[in-house]
């Protein structure tokens, strides 16, 4: 890859890698603090996580409608491999790989596959993210009932957001090779845009109380 595209892509990827290990940080302190019966460190911990997940998240989703505007410009749209079941652990990723699985063998074209790609990995991205909220959500508010279960699952998205960042880094990769020159100081204004990001509260809807029991 030339020099000039290589640098736009080492500054994206670092940058997505930065906050994605902040963000794993955080929750690897969660699991700690709570392996060592320190629940209530290990509560504020994975609500911390999952404010950090929903920021790389929209750096993700954001990117994803960079790259599929620059797509428009260009001619020869890069080769893109499905997403594969065997790579997601819970059933959002995997049934998301299914379906652009399926797709990948009907869309014969490689713009079609392209876009759809991108489009997949993002709204897979925003489903994860959601689960993840709101898994995080009962446990930093002590009202899981099933507390093994829930922290099973972060960890379970965590790992599934994991492999959508590495997909997309490998799109980005490629779309740069393939991206005119004239149109990559265009694209890297974009994806060095900060997304725009409002902090919600944990608590996504109201929910039935039950009693609280230990996480």
């Amino acid at each position: 890859m030339p020099r000039d595209k290589s640098r736009v892509f080492t500054s994206v990827v670092t940058r997505w890698e930065s906050e994605y290990a902040m963000m794993s940080v955080a929750l690897q302190d969660a699991f700690t603090f709570r392996a060592r019966g320190q629940l209530v460190c290990a509560r504020q911990q994975a609500g911390v996580s999952s404010e950090l997940l929903a920021r790389i998240a929209r750096m993700l989703t954001s990117a994803c409608d960079a790259l599929l505007r620059a797509g428009q410009h260009i001619a020869n749209i890069p080769h893109v491999e499905p997403l594969r079941t065997e790579f997601f652990r819970g059933d959002t990723g995997q049934s998301a790989a299914s379906w652009n699985g399926i797709l990948h063998h009907v869309l014969f074209a490689e713009r079609s596959r392209f876009f759809h790609k991108l489009r997949i990995l993002a709204t897979t991205v925003e489903h994860i993210e959601s689960e993840f909220h709101d898994a995080a959500s009962d446990i930093a508010e002590g009202i899981t009932t099933e507390p093994q279960d829930t922290w099973t699952l972060l960890d379970s998205l965590h790992y599934d957001f994991n492999t959508c960042l590495r997909e997309s880094e490998v799109v980005l990769k490629s779309l740069l090779q393939a991206l005119p020159s004239e149109r990559l100081e265009h694209l890297a204004a974009e994806l060095e845009k900060p997304p725009v990001f409002k902090p919600r509260p944990l608590r996504l809807r109201p929910r039935p109380r039950p009693y609280r029991i230990p996480a």
